[in-house]
């Protein structure tokens, strides 16, 4: 059988913010979206061809398992944009007993064709989903693209009662934002299969990598999020979903 290979942007072991547990972490090439915060704008483009197989992957993944029992966790870039190395890679991790979770816009979801999607989700014991915006408008604004398949996606998850961290940075002046973090918090209240809640502030460390490619870095004028800003955007949420 031809080996399963994917265009990978880098690998890091003893990853802690990436799933349960201490976890090795594969990060994709590739990402339709263009967030205004995102750290690897290096991931965005396909043709940064540094190809790995499955099995060069789970042999790397070996050298480090003593200290990465959490499991695998495949991020980006965006993982959908590889489902079916990704699909292969899960599958056989699950052959080995490996933990497996996907961090994912789900901005590529499709309900009216699910075949590839289910059957990455049957080797998937995780969903880290990230939903960047919850109004339609400001995540075109934030992102580019329009949120509509990833709320779906987080929908189709509870249907199907996969396991689902959600995850959402706030960003002051953009998502830190009363009337939208209470929205949010009233969208996921509807949903059955949310193991965690993941408010991750916004940083600007970034900065320096976007200066590296030449790249203009969007949000220049914006300050990090404190801790405490964190922990009343967090209330938010739970308040509209009617857990506070």
């Amino acid at each position: 059988m031809l080996e399963v290979s994917g265009n990978i942007h880098s690998l890091e072991s003893c990853g802690t913010v990436d799933g349960p547990g201490i976890r090795f972490v594969v990060f994709t090439q590739g990402c339709p979206l263009r967030c205004k915060y995102c750290h690897n704008p290096d991931s965005w483009t396909t043709d940064v061809n540094k190809k790995m197989s499955v099995s060069e992957i789970l042999e790397k993944y070996n050298g480090v398992k003593e200290f990465c029992k959490g499991g695998i966790t495949v991020t980006g870039g965006e993982p959908l944009l590889q489902m079916d190395f990704v699909t292969h890679l899960f599958e056989k991790a699950k052959e080995r007993g490996i933990h497996t979770a996907l961090d994912t816009s789900g901005i590529l979801f499709n309900r009216k064709n699910t075949e590839k999607i289910d059957n990455l989700l049957k080797y998937t014991d995780l969903v880290l989903l990230d939903i960047k915006h919850i109004d339609n408008d400001e995540h075109k604004k934030l992102t580019g693209l329009p949120n509509a398949n990833i709320l779906d996606f987080a929908k189709y998850l509870s249907e199907i009662e996969k396991p689902m961290w959600v995850r959402h940075v706030v960003v002051p002046e953009v998502t830190y934002n009363e009337k939208y973090l209470k929205e949010l918090g009233v969208f996921l209240a509807d949903l059955k299969n949310i193991k965690a809640l993941d408010v991750l502030p916004y940083h600007n460390m970034a900065v320096p990598k976007y200066e590296n490619l030449g790249i203009e870095y969007p949000l220049v004028n914006i300050p990090p999020l404190s801790k405490n800003e964190a922990i009343q955007a967090r209330n938010y949420i739970l308040e509209g979903m009617g857990r506070i």
